[in-house]
């Protein structure tokens, strides 16, 4: 039998492939402009404020990016909210443990990244126990559904597709539709930038480049992240149930097409030895 694991691989690395060349493509031209944007800028700085040399100039920029680095956002003043406050270090104990990582906010001192260490070490396991019982719950709540709707005289095929419809209708309403609306509201960002936020955290990919909460200019409720943490564990209890789907779908897919190919070889061996003459045995006795 001819396995489809070299078939899975090819097309695995054809597809990272294919995403490196489409990101080079949108986006290096845009890099490319954003830098040279940002070198005018400064040139403009250095023009507009004769007293600060080159030198001095790229140290601040320096102190800058080490100040973002350590979570603290160069905008606005000393009276900006802490990063560290029970709402905040709620909402980065929850990215850690869910191996989101949106890496705008790390431990900064040396006992901090140590806890952060074994806090994950546990945690993480964890988190996958959580979400695991948190899916099997999902699953009996979608069989109940199913046996519900079950009605005598009907394909059983016909049901699996409704209750799934409804299971991913449902999940992307509550998860991916409705969320981008109240970040838009909360945050400013545009509905797109909104829905690109959820989708990037829901799947625990976490870039970073919209984190929830982080805006010096707003002012927000205390347990705004807190509520988001929350709605981040069961957005991803539920997209993870999308995606084992996807793939129990997508290895059927590639087995069944594997099979039906061995089928038929199997089927043209057996029709050209029919078509071949019988040939004369020679019986060799033991």
């Amino acid at each position: 039998q001819i396995s489809w694991t070299p078939l899975l691989v090819l097309g695995y690395l054809f597809y990272l492939l294919l995403g490196a060349m489409v990101f080079q493509l949108l986006e290096k031209q845009a890099e490319t402009h954003f830098r040279d944007q940002f070198q005018l800028e400064k040139l403009k700085f250095l023009q507009n404020y004769t007293c600060l040399d080159r030198q001095a100039l790229e140290k601040f920029v320096q102190v800058l990016m080490e100040a973002w680095e350590k979570g603290v956002n160069p905008e606005g003043n000393s009276t900006n909210p802490s990063n560290w406050d029970f709402s905040n270090s709620f909402f980065f104990a929850g990215t850690v443990v869910t191996t989101i990582g949106y890496g705008n906010l790390s431990p900064s001192t040396v006992a901090g990244q140590i806890f952060c260490v074994f806090y994950a070490l546990f945690g993480v396991p964890l988190n996958l126990a959580f979400l695991n019982q948190l899916g099997k719950g999902l699953n009996a709540h979608l069989l109940t559904l199913e046996r519900w709707v079950q009605k005598p005289g009907h394909a059983q095929v016909q049901y699996h597709f409704i209750i799934l419809a409804i299971f991913l209708t449902t999940g992307t309403l509550l998860f991916l539709v409705f969320p981008p609306l109240v970040f838009s509201y909360v945050e400013g960002w545009s509905y797109g930038e909104g829905f690109y936020f959820t989708f990037i955290t829901l799947s625990t990919i976490g870039f970073g480049d919209y984190v929830v909460g982080t805006n010096p200019n707003k002012h927000y409720i205390p347990v705004y992240r807190s509520l988001t943490a929350i709605w981040i564990v069961f957005g991803l209890a539920w997209l993870a149930l999308v995606f084992s789907v996807g793939a129990d779908l997508m290895e059927k897919f590639l087995q069944l097409k594997w099979h039906k190919s061995d089928l038929s070889l199997a089927e043209g061996a057996n029709t050209k030895l029919e078509d071949e003459p019988e040939q004369p045995r020679i019986h060799i006795p033991s």
